[in-house]
């Protein structure tokens, strides 16, 4: 009856957890690995607004976005600052805390209805000590975060906000017309006022 139950989670997702073709599609796991990563993944969802983890929760798991928007931000003084924006099939998790349980003031908020896998910080875990092929696949993915914190960093050290606005285009084309503009104003460092004058501004240009 168990084992019954732990299979009907994966039911509607082609009978086993997503993130097995996500890490198949960076280097081929074992038949081991995707025994580990179907027993102890599992999906969750959330509705728009919602928050994923707040600071009064203890970090447990990373997630991977099958379907929606994530974005993380913290808390100055009441103002709200996202420090990244991200959609599906990108892997998610607060940053400060990542596979510890020390406490942490980031918050991570469903822009949209989400559905995600839950990744337990000790399947990490155990993947990487026990597989050389985990530490394969989390080299690659690594190595796409570090590209898209890259293009964050740089963002945040345009001196305009026109620039900061043009670079958005480039790096994250896919924000514009599916973000809320106060998170892109957020996600940019500028005022409301400023990111709705500027694409306003730049829409009548094209």
């Amino acid at each position: 009856m168990a084992g019954a139950q732990e299979n009907s989670k994966w039911d509607s997702y082609n009978g086993a957890s997503p993130l097995i073709a996500l890490y198949n599609s960076f280097y081929p796991l074992t038949a081991e690995m995707e025994v580990l990563i179907d027993a102890l993944t599992f999906p969750v969802s959330f509705r728009k607004n919602r928050y994923i983890i707040s600071p009064i929760d203890r970090n447990r798991y990373l997630y991977l976005i099958l379907k929606g928007i994530v974005r993380g931000f913290y808390k100055d003084s009441g103002t709200e600052i996202t420090s990244w924006i991200c959609q599906e099939y990108e892997i998610v998790g607060t940053i400060r805390n990542l596979w510890t349980a020390e406490e942490s003031d980031e918050y991570l908020q469903a822009i949209e209805d989400v559905d995600l896998i839950a990744i337990p910080h000790e399947l990490t875990t155990m993947l990487y000590e026990n597989f050389a092929e985990a530490n394969i696949i989390g080299r690659k993915i690594m190595e796409l975060h570090y590209r898209a914190a890259y293009d964050r960093s740089f963002i945040c050290q345009i001196p305009s906000a026109t620039g900061r606005y043009k670079h958005l285009l480039q790096a994250f084309p896919w924000m514009i017309n599916r973000v809320p503009l106060r998170y892109i104003a957020s996600f940019l460092g500028l005022r409301l006022e400023t990111m709705s004058r500027i694409r306003s501004s730049e829409n009548k240009r094209i």
